[in-house]
């Protein structure tokens, strides 16, 4: 599936989540996404794409059963919505194009709530129904004095009568679904698993209606009735429906707990008077009021107020981030203890959690590769179905033992009811959904669900390191001081003469003092020396700062720090001297720090196998000492843009699966060019547009917890998969017969009906197992 970047990028932000919004792109294509109506199985995921791909105009379709939803890629202006709702109507199904904005999430909610309750009524009726008809046909095998007292009362012939009539209320209404669709999809010869229940029970019951009223017309001895059969199979595969109904809504959690984090109304200052109104008439521009313990309605930057903010459902992380007045936040957060008046950035659709939302549905529509094998079996399942019940019906009736009609009959509808691929359809979109939403909560976005199989394959992970291994900003890491030198009095002196230059080690020192609560002076006669250092007056006194030969060209020696020095610049760090009237001062040492949670992230790769390797364009020294502190296994220091694509051609002509992580424009042709792409989430619109994977809070950590998370995916996949595919072929032939000639075994059509709804049940609830998933590292676990 294809997941397109939208036209304007968004800026500002923590996380740019604009540039993961759909859009139309520049090549003329557009995608729709659609919500189907009446989809059971995996053929009715075949018959719906192939009715779609033949609409002119239409490029590519991408149907998922579990999200009961399509994205069809079409060209722009070719195709219209009602050509897509026919084409779609035409093959049994119904068919609503949702808005590129905002899906209609409510609508799908409510829909599926109604047919659930529906599910549940009819439940509940057909078992009333089907009760009686169990005791009046098999009562008297499992309780004698049932048959006697059958006997003794309304006799066998009025107990047949009353069954069949019990009977067809269950088909004509609980059971009316499976005629009104799979009838139709059969005429039209393209049936689907309502096709193959509606033929197993109607077989039984008009084989069991003429052995009711017409007895005669039958050969003798097989005039029997399996009326308890049709209303069983009816019954059982409803209770199956109704349960995997409610199993496959609680895939969806992830996705109803983002949409339940947007808040209903904001508290807007609108000529100067505070005012409650609903959180969709917020305009940009609103200065909005937040209280202790509200959700924040908007994406907006602070204008007054301090207070934490819980971004735990947006970043993973649970530990709140104090928010002050230029701080940016984000809406569906929580305001913790102070109050804040935002002005609002971001509204509705715009706002990073709706954007959030929408790039994991993308995530959960889109089909892995090995779904292809699945499609191509599917497509021609049903059909094969239908002819080996026929055929198992002719072996039957030829050479089976008398009564053979009989024998022909059941096993036939055995073999209809127990072969449905609702597993097959099932087994990996409903581990997409489960895995991508839990990936979310994580604070891991998979704009594409194939990145999930791709990210399980990945042997190698390359790293850029300023913003990714680093905080990607120079900070004041240490400043040791000649004997009779205070640290504030230097610190304020030297941070002074650095607040008149742009340079970002000068912003880090300036920072620090800031920091420490220093007033700082005004610098006077301020001369820089390009290469050397930065001197000038403060306060009346000469401040200097610079390398090593800026104090030599002053006279002034450096021999007393000099060890200090060497040691710092050895970690990687950028050593400066400072002199104050003439004598040295003190060596201050800036470096762009490795976030405190990087060990931990590289230790976590290589627990899971993988190499790791840093590609940068600074120097090699500094490299290497990052490197060697982080334990990383290959530097590739000094390497432009152009020069890390051709480091990541290599690996991955070395046979390597390689992941990518960066943060920066320079990053994206890496981003793409690799296996896998993730994008650091603070880093840049193109980093991010460019990758499969984006972490939204930045913590490196979750890239091993996002290849953890999907290998865990995948192997549930796997799980799935193997279930559907060997039910259908361990099963299926015992439906046939074949373990009777050897040990008289014959399958039920009911047990077949309870076999084949367990099997949904199971791929569903496997599925659900990854919701239990917990990351290898992060406070979340």
């Amino acid at each position: 599936m294809t997941v397109m970047t939208p036209a304007t990028p968004r800026t500002g932000t923590p996380m740019n989540a604009g540039m993961l919004d759909g859009g139309a792109p520049s090549d003329g294509m557009r995608s729709i996404a659609i919500a189907i109506e009446g989809m059971t199985c995996a053929s009715c995921v075949a018959h719906v794409e192939k009715a779609l791909k033949a609409v002119p105009g239409v490029a590519s379709v991408s149907v998922n059963l579990a999200t009961e939803r399509a994205t069809v890629r079409q060209h722009a202006g070719l195709v219209t919505p009602g050509a897509i709702e026919a084409a779609v109507a035409e093959a049994g199904y119904a068919a609503t194009i949702l808005s590129d904005a905002e899906p209609s999430r409510t609508g799908i909610a409510d829909r599926r709530d109604h047919e659930r309750a529906e599910l549940g009524r009819d439940v509940i009726l057909a078992a009333a129904l089907t009760l009686p008809v169990f005791l009046l046909e098999m009562g008297g095998h499992l309780v004698p004095a049932i048959h006697t007292l059958i006997a003794g009362t309304i006799g066998h012939r009025a107990a047949q009568i009353l069954a069949m009539i019990l009977t067809t209320l269950v088909m004509i209404g609980p059971g009316r679904r499976f005629y009104t669709k799979g009838l139709p999809t059969l005429m039209r010869g393209t049936p689907e698993m309502n096709s193959l229940v509606a033929a197993g029970t109607l077989a039984a019951w008009g084989f069991s209606v003429v052995a009711t009223l017409a007895p005669q017309l039958l050969p003798e001895g097989s005039a029997q009735v399996y009326f308890e059969s049709a209303a069983m199979i009816v019954t059982l595969i409803l209770i199956g429906r109704y349960l995997e109904a409610r199993s496959r809504g609680r895939t969806s959690e992830a996705i109803q707990r983002l949409v339940g984090l947007q808040p209903k109304t904001a508290r807007v200052l609108r000529e100067g008077v505070a005012q409650d109104i609903a959180q969709d008439q917020v305009v940009v521009g609103d200065l909005v009021e937040i209280r202790p313990g509200e959700k924040i309605p908007v994406d907006g930057s602070v204008e007054e107020g301090v207070s934490n903010v819980n971004e735990a459902m947006i970043t993973g992380e649970p530990l709140p981030v104090r928010k002050s007045a230029g701080a940016h936040v984000v809406g569906g957060t929580i305001n913790m203890a102070g109050s804040l008046t935002v002005r609002a950035t971001k509204i509705g659709a715009d706002t990073m959690l709706a954007q959030i939302i929408r790039l994991v549905e993308s995530a959960q529509e889109g089909k892995l590769p090995v779904q292809a094998l699945v499609d191509r079996v599917t497509g021609y399942f049903v059909p094969a179905v239908l002819v080996l019940a026929t055929l198992t019906f002719a072996f039957w009736l030829a050479f089976g033992a008398s009564p053979a009609l009989s024998l022909a009959l059941v096993n036939a509808i055995a073999v209809l009811i127990i072969a449905c691929p609702c597993a097959m359809g099932l087994a990996t979109p409903t581990s997409i959904m489960v895995g991508t939403g839990r990936a979310a909560e994580l604070g891991i976005l998979f704009r594409r669900g194939d990145a999930l199989q791709g990210l399980r394959d990945v042997t190698l992970v390359a790293l850029d390191k300023t913003g990714t291994l680093t905080k990607g900003k120079p900070e004041l890491t240490d400043l040791v001081l000649a004997d009779g030198f205070e640290r504030a009095e230097v610190l304020a002196l030297v941070a002074a003469l650095e607040a008149r230059s742009e340079h970002p080690i000068a912003s880090a020192i300036v920072e620090a003092a800031g920091d420490a609560g220093l007033i700082l002076a005004k610098a006077e006669d301020v001369k820089v020396v390009p290469g050397y250092g930065i001197g000038g007056q403060v306060g009346g006194r000469r401040v200097e700062i610079g390398a090593n030969r800026h104090m030599a060209a002053l006279g002034i020696g450096t021999s007393g720090l000099a060890a200090a020095a060497d040691a710092l610049a050895s970690e990687g760090k950028t050593p400066l001297f400072a002199s104050i009237d003439g004598k040295l001062a003190a060596l201050i040492a800036v470096a762009d720090p490795i976030r405190p949670t990087t060990k931990s992230a590289i230790s976590a790769m290589h627990a899971l196998g993988l190499r790791v390797v840093m590609i940068t364009g600074d120097a090699r020294a500094t490299a290497e000492a990052v490197a060697a502190q982080l334990g990383i296994d290959r530097v590739h220091a000094e390497t432009l843009p152009g020069g890390k694509l051709d480091l990541l051609r290599s690996f991955r002509q070395a046979g390597e699966r390689v992941a990518f992580v960066g943060d920066g424009i320079n990053d994206a042709p890496a981003l793409a060019e690799a296996d896998v792409g993730i994008a650091i989430g603070t880093g840049t619109d193109v980093a991010i547009e460019s990758a499969e994977v984006v972490l939204i809070s930045g913590d490196l950590r979750h890239v091993p917890n996002a290849i953890a998370l999907s290998k865990a995916t995948m192997r549930n996949i796997q799980q799935n998969l193997f279930w559907a595919f060997a039910y259908n072929v361990a099963l299926v032939p015992v439906a046939a017969g074949v373990l009777y000639p050897a040990f008289g075994i014959l399958l039920s059509p009911v047990l077949a009906a309870g076999a084949m709804a367990l099997s949904s049940l199971f791929v569903v609830g496997n599925a659900l197992r990854l919701r239990q998933f917990r990351p290898q590292l992060g406070a979340a676990s």
